[in-house]
């Protein structure tokens, strides 16, 4: 048997094990790859079922043995998928790399199906949680001890969102918690000490040990789960969640295993290394050819990257492939709203509310499409109702922040923009958001920190250097080295728009430093003529540089970028002036740039040593 023959098998028996203990999420990444799961602790809303089967659609199937109708996602003509086509038909796995053998295990005898299990079980699927556990209350067999540990860990995280919605209401914060895992913690140590604890049994005390904030513990714990059973996709995301440092991933001892790649790659990920999370991901992506989670999570890369054609491009081929895909949608309307392709989010935001309006996506790919539109009050009435499908979704909160700030609304901005640093520490975006919000307020010092803290999670986006430039050189600190310093980093950063090298040379001129400026006038002036651009920084460049030179005595360059001033449509009222004299009618007369507002027939040599200004009527404009 090859390599994806095996992997295909394994992930059907796993399939039907996450299926059969409640782990649908677990269950569902496994089919296709095409969704990143939930954390299990908001299982209880019941993610689509379909996860450990989407990585089995991922393999490539043997076309002798498929119809086209059953190959739809398998299309060949893909760009994305030749590009990282291999012509190994069996390599799963990766050439070079040994992995692990695991077996996945049967059920034991004590797993059988007992009528108490299967009535639990009925139970459970109907979130009936209190009384699939009363059901398996003298069970023993380790899979009904399962179930019913996890009916009572879901039943008292149902619990505590009615009791924060009770007191606080739906996006309230309260100090609730969990009043079944004192219980649950107490039992499962005890089993996991006489050695009676299986693989899924540690995923849940894994679980409880990290909501109780024993997180050394809960790693040890979830490490020995993904050792002993890998495919359980629920267990790693929670080990992934703890990896909060590259020291703290480098410690774990996990088996080499083809899933260790996946966790490896979402923790690269979360941890901001996205070359190396991107490596990991098309690595995958030659065994996993057709995985649409590969797809979508390349593109989250790729847009932490701001490589936002690329996005667009893998976006459309999901799309094309699975038309009704809402997961990770949200950030494809992100990358529309960006790039200011307004029609395209608007057939989108149409067609995720015909397919499920009452999804969190859904909800903030509408909010994207009226903030788009400049209505902003009903831009944030969706992302409040994405928060009140899941208060936990992180993109929500911070796109509320953004529309606060639209609306002037300083103070909720700043609640939104917490609340999202609170569920994700390392989210950039929130971090971006409080210190805008607090230079609106007028308190920089406030907002550095802010700053700060966005650029060390994203230090290669140029705009978040600006945003801490800009403060450093407000009317309230001065401190015009400084940022200087942070200009110079974003026009390393792939500062599109060159914004920093515009305000290098701004800053450079008003502190004295004429010839470092010039340096900055001339790439600025570079840039913009190759981009065909005109406007005020343009004769600014074009000013500075016909003065600097003149003062350089340097007076052939200075004719250049007076002559080449003329050129553009600059304001008459242009505040700038600089003085050429020339011949004309045996008298030396002074150019005025002033006045170059209108296109002037200068004499073929311009000369030095100016006298008077120009006001002869025979100066003849054109």
């Amino acid at each position: 048997m090859d390599s994806k023959e095996t992997c295909r098998n394994e992930l059907r028996l796993a399939i039907r094990q996450l299926s059969n203990r409640g782990l649908y999420s677990a269950s569902k990444w496994s089919v296709n790859f095409a969704s990143f799961l939930s954390l299990p602790c908001r299982s209880f809303k019941f993610d689509r079922f379909t996860t450990a089967a989407e990585q089995l659609i991922g393999i490539e199937q043997d076309p002798a043995k498929f119809t086209p109708s059953h190959t739809r996602f398998q299309r060949g003509s893909s760009s994305i998928r030749r590009r990282f086509r291999t012509d190994d038909a069996t390599s799963t796995p990766s050439p070079g790399i040994s992995y692990v053998s695991t077996p996945v295990p049967e059920e034991d005898d004590d797993a059988v199906d007992s009528d108490f299990y299967l009535l639990a079980k009925s139970y459970f699927d109907c979130k009936e949680y209190k009384r699939a556990a009363h059901v398996l209350r003298d069970q023993t067999g380790r899979k009904a001890v399962f179930l019913r540990c996890y009916a009572l860990y879901l039943a008292g995280e149902k619990r505590k969102e009615e009791e924060i919605i009770e007191l606080e209401g739906p996006l309230g914060k309260s100090n609730v918690v969990n009043r079944e895992l004192v219980s649950i913690e107490r039992e499962l140590s005890t089993l996991r000490k006489r050695g009676n604890l299986d693989p899924f049994g540690l995923f849940l005390f894994g679980l409880v040990l990290k909501e109780k904030g024993n997180e050394n513990l809960a790693r040890a714990v979830l490490v020995e789960s993904v050792n002993s059973y890998p495919w359980n996709w629920s267990a790693w995301s929670t080990l992934q969640s703890l990896c909060t440092t590259i020291d703290t991933l480098n410690t774990l001892i996990v088996n080499n295993h083809w899933m260790k790649d996946f966790f490896l790659a979402k923790c690269y990920e979360e941890l901001r290394m996205h070359n190396e999370s991107l490596e990991k991901y098309q690595q995958l992506q030659k065994s996993f050819s057709f995985s649409t989670y590969v797809q979508a999570r390349m593109a989250n890369v790729q847009y932490n990257l701001r490589e936002f054609d690329q996005v667009e491009i893998i976006f459309e081929e999901l799309m094309r492939n699975d038309p009704y895909r809402i997961e990770d949608m949200d950030m494809y309307s992100n990358v529309l709203y960006a790039k200011e392709a307004f029609s395209a989010l608007s057939y989108l935001a149409h067609k995720v509310f015909l397919t499920d309006k009452y999804r969190p996506e859904s909800c903030c790919i509408i909010g994207n499409y009226y903030s788009s539109k400049e209505q902003h009050e009903k831009s944030v009435t969706y992302f409040r109702r994405a928060l009140q499908l899941d208060k936990n979704y992180l993109s929500a909160w911070t796109l509320m922040g953004h529309e606060y700030v639209e609306m002037k609304n300083i103070p909720a901005a700043v609640d939104a923009y917490r609340r999202a640093v609170d569920i994700n520490p390392r989210d950039y975006r929130a971090w971006y958001g409080l210190g805008q919000a607090y230079e609106m307020l007028v308190m920089p010092l406030y907002a550095l920190y802010y700053f700060r803290k966005s650029v060390s999670l994203q230090p290669n986006d140029a705009r978040l250097w600006i945003a801490m430039a800009h403060c450093y050189e407000s009317d309230e600190l001065h401190m015009y080295e400084e940022a200087i310093k942070c200009y110079k980093r974003a026009a390393n950063c792939q500062d599109t728009e060159a914004i920093a090298v515009n305000r290098l040379a701004k800053l450079y001129d008003q502190l004295g430093c004429h010839a470092e400026a010039a340096i900055y006038y001339k790439k600025d002036l570079e840039r913009m003529e190759a981009e065909e651009r005109e406007g005020p920084n343009l004769a600014d460049a074009l000013v500075f540089l016909a003065k600097y030179y003149k003062a350089q005595n340097k007076f052939e360059e200075a004719e250049i970028y007076c002559t080449r001033l003329l050129d553009y449509n600059v304001p008459v009222s242009y505040p700038c002036i600089f003085l050429f004299s020339f011949p004309y009618g045996g008298v030396d007369f002074v150019l005025d740039a002033g006045l170059l507002g209108h296109q002037a027939e200068l004499p073929p040599t311009l000369y030095t040593n100016p006298t008077l200004e120009i006001t002869s009527p025979d100066f003849k404009w054109t």
